[in-house]
């Protein structure tokens, strides 16, 4: 299993072969014995590419797992829990994870240097336990689930338009309002009712628009551009906010703050690679280095 494993993510027998020591035969061997183990093909093998067939990905994927079960196992018993070691398997989201999350894990690798880290940037929610993650990094309300989550810190969202927008449609008063905008929605969190909550409550608002994307920085792009409103989080809207290029509209009626946390399976042991990463996660947020000079942007009063 272990020599099958480092076949798919070296993607090749001769590279697998060199990480692992042995001979490129001795991998062909075993991979084709396990194949005759589990009475299934695993690899797709042409003399210019590999590839997983169906059952393949699905048992590398348990394989994974098992592999990295055995490697918290070793390292509990050897007394290594006090040294981040092996392989950090983190999922995060990818603007967010571009912009912060990338930079913070270089830096926590400088000083840990026997820790590989596997990260994985994608804005749809992963299974952390069914595709093999260590953690994740996540923005947003936190639905129901078996996962143990830390809060890192918190993140306002702001509904916000460019001044060319705002001078050509005017600038909403009341949430009401959003009705007869151009509302620019984010695939994954925002549909066609915005929540808002002011002082006298929640409230949602039916809105519609003509553009629709999956990515964070596509739909900053678009509102720096002038096609509408959007709602984006201070990560990303702060510096636009700050130097005038994106202005808060209805700022007595925000989207319901958010936070970003640190989550992983409830059942698994907390490995020094997970629990030290979170908590140097945690003190690199706190200053949230996304405001200006370290200021609250826009007045955010968390």
């Amino acid at each position: 299993m272990a020599v099958f494993a480092r076949v798919v993510e070296e993607k090749g027998f001769s590279s697998a072969a060199r990480r692992l020591g042995i001979s490129k035969s001795a991998v062909s061997k075993q991979i084709s014995q396990l194949e005759d183990r589990v009475g299934a093909r695993l690899l797709h093998r042409t003399t210019r590419r590999l590839s997983l067939t169906d059952v393949g990905m699905a048992f590398y994927e348990r394989c994974a797992r098992i592999l990295a079960e055995v490697e918290e196992a070793e390292l509990a018993v050897s007394h290594l829990q006090s040294s981040p070691r092996g392989t950090l398997r983190l999922s995060g989201p990818m603007s967010f994870g571009r912009q912060y999350l990338a930079a913070a894990v270089a830096e926590f690798m400088k000083v840990h240097t026997e820790l590989k880290v596997d990260m994985d940037l994608a804005d749809r929610v992963v299974d952390l336990v069914d595709e093999g993650y260590d953690m994740a990094v996540r923005i947003g309300r936190l639905s129901d689930s078996s996962l143990i989550a830390r809060r890192l810190c918190p993140m306002p969202l702001y509904v916000c338009g460019a001044p060319s927008y705002l001078e050509r449609a005017g600038s909403p008063q009341l949430p009401d309002d959003l009705r007869q905008h151009e509302c620019l929605m984010y695939a994954y969190h925002s549909g066609e009712t915005w929540q808002l909550h002011g002082e006298h409550g929640d409230l949602s608002v039916p809105v519609s628009g003509r553009f629709r994307v999956n990515n964070g920085e596509a739909l900053l792009e678009a509102a720096l551009a002038g096609l509408g409103l959007a709602i984006l989080p201070a990560f990303m809207s702060a510096p636009a906010l700050a130097d005038g290029r994106l202005t808060e509209v209805l700022p007595r009626w925000r989207p319901m703050a958010q936070a970003i946390h640190a989550v992983y399976p409830h059942n698994r042991h907390l490995s020094a690679k997970v629990r030290l990463f979170v908590d140097f996660l945690a003190e690199r947020l706190a200053p949230r280095p996304w405001e200006p000079d370290g200021e609250r942007a826009v007045g955010d009063p968390s």
